[in-house]
């Protein structure tokens, strides 16, 4: 019989690889798009005579309790989110009530319309972590978030397990380390670094603004971790899985990677708040710090240990860190519009 899945948050990045991964695998496909004035399902233009899109709110109990009744989905994948970490300072209450008891509200509803034969994904982060003294991350890692962002996604790690645990659901958490595409939001960074490569390509003399050069991540491709979404869902039992490539790369790495691909070096002069990016060839001033972009509690670094998912997934990374950020800059610079 055709599976049918529902997916919060089909309008991400995240969401849309992942939509094109269960048609491939011929499930019957159902995404929650939050009601939005503006057009905001572009990452899913290529698939919509092949998707179902119901409105819906992780905010709204009572209209996902409704959701899932008429869809009755086999597996549901709780993408859906205010992804920003950055902008959960600045809105620290929605983030909370979407990212932490959104969580709740979709496992409360499963437990009323008695769903036990439901699969439950949630999309957690490895933000969980923080500054956690640990080493490479594992699922046994203490945590240590350091946003309103990480400490949601916390609260949600929890109930996820606390259902898993008190009523036998199958529900369970995908730690996932940054993953990036060019379907990446335009305000996350590695994102606004391709696209500025790519206006410097196309001529613009716009200099590339940022924070901390010096913040580390684990960077790897989306593709990669929808597919480890979906393999976590295919087990007997339920379990929590640390998604991750166990390379951690720098901000200032990136951006290196990224000038590389249209044949620029990137030379650094200055330190702290006057760093700067400079054309090695032809001096010109390229990326600039500007303080209005540091974090008011900063997460240093983040790198993660993916031996579990690796043994009982059989799951690993495909796509190298420099195929990723080639394949972004060349997106930037196909779609470039000044």
């Amino acid at each position: 019989m055709t599976k049918r899945a529902l997916i919060t948050g089909i309008t991400g990045q995240d969401g849309a690889y992942l939509a094109e991964l269960l048609l491939s695998k011929n499930y019957d496909v159902y995404g929650m798009v939050r009601r939005s004035s503006t057009n905001n399902k572009e990452r899913l233009n290529h698939l919509k005579n092949d998707i179902h899109l119901i409105d819906g709110d992780l905010a709204d109990g009572g209209n996902i309790t409704r959701m899932l009744n008429t869809v009755q989905p086999d597996e549901i994948y709780n993408l859906g989110a205010q992804s920003h970490v950055g902008s959960s300072f600045d809105m620290p209450e929605f983030t909370a009530n979407v990212d932490g008891l959104g969580i709740l509200r979709l496992l409360e509803s499963m437990r009323t319309l008695d769903m036990q034969d439901t699969k439950f994904y949630q999309a957690s982060s490895s933000e969980i972590f923080g500054n956690s003294p640990e080493t490479p991350l594992n699922e046994t890692s203490p945590f240590l978030p350091c946003s309103p962002y990480g400490v949601a996604k916390l609260y949600a790690y929890w109930t996820v397990i606390n259902y898993r645990q008190a009523y036998d659901f199958y529900a369970c958490n995908g730690i996932l380390f940054n993953h990036e595409s060019p379907m990446r939001g335009a305000e996350f960074v590695t994102r606004k670094i391709t696209k500025a490569v790519a206006g410097i390509y196309h001529g613009s003399k716009e200099t590339l603004k940022l924070g901390n050069l010096n913040a580390k991540r684990d960077w790897g491709h989306a593709r990669d971790y929808v597919r480890g979404m979906w393999m976590m869902m295919q087990m007997d039992q339920a379990g929590d899985y640390v998604l991750a490539t166990g390379e951690t790369r720098s901000v200032r790495k990136f951006i290196e990677a990224a000038f590389a691909y249209i044949d620029i070096q990137i030379e650094w002069q200055g330190e702290s708040e006057n760093e700067k990016g400079i054309n090695k060839k032809t001096g010109d001033i390229l990326v600039e710090i500007d303080p209005n972009f540091y974090r008011p509690n900063e997460l240093h670094c983040l790198v993660g240990d993916a031996k579990k998912a690796n043994k009982k997934l059989g799951w690993s990374p495909e796509i190298s860190f420099n195929d990723l950020v080639a394949e972004m800059v060349a997106h930037d610079i196909e779609v470039y519009q000044k």
